[in-house]
């Protein structure tokens, strides 16, 4: 019979890469996460509107322009006074809120 030891540097150099292994398959990015909570904007055409639990890094239009909107997610909320979130208008906290006076805000993105 025959039996094989395993130094324990052998061992360390082992442990080590099956850690940085399970590291970096953490870090590969997965399905779209969603933020929890809820959007809300309002509309002086179409009134009180929200977005319920988005998709983060997804842009969502806001219908005919938003005058105010408060964030009630988890997660920051990026508004845009374009419809394709590329002109920022502001980054609102979770808990934050904004009047839009003059220019509506018309898109958001979360994360």
């Amino acid at each position: 019979m025959t039996t094989t030891r395993t130094s324990p540097a052998r061992l360390g150099r082992a442990a080590l890469a099956a850690g940085a292994a399970l590291v970096l398959f953490a870090a590969l990015p997965g399905s779209a996460h969603a933020a929890t909570g809820t959007f809300f904007y309002h509309s002086t055409q179409s009134g009180d509107l929200e977005i319920t639990d988005p998709d983060n890094g997804e842009c969502y239009l806001l219908l005919q322009g938003a005058d105010r909107v408060d964030n009630h997610t988890d997660t920051d909320a990026r508004v845009y006074y374009d419809r394709g979130c590329e002109e920022s208008a502001d980054r609102l906290v979770p808990g934050d809120g904004r009047d839009f006076r003059g220019d509506p805000a018309r898109s958001v993105q979360f994360g």
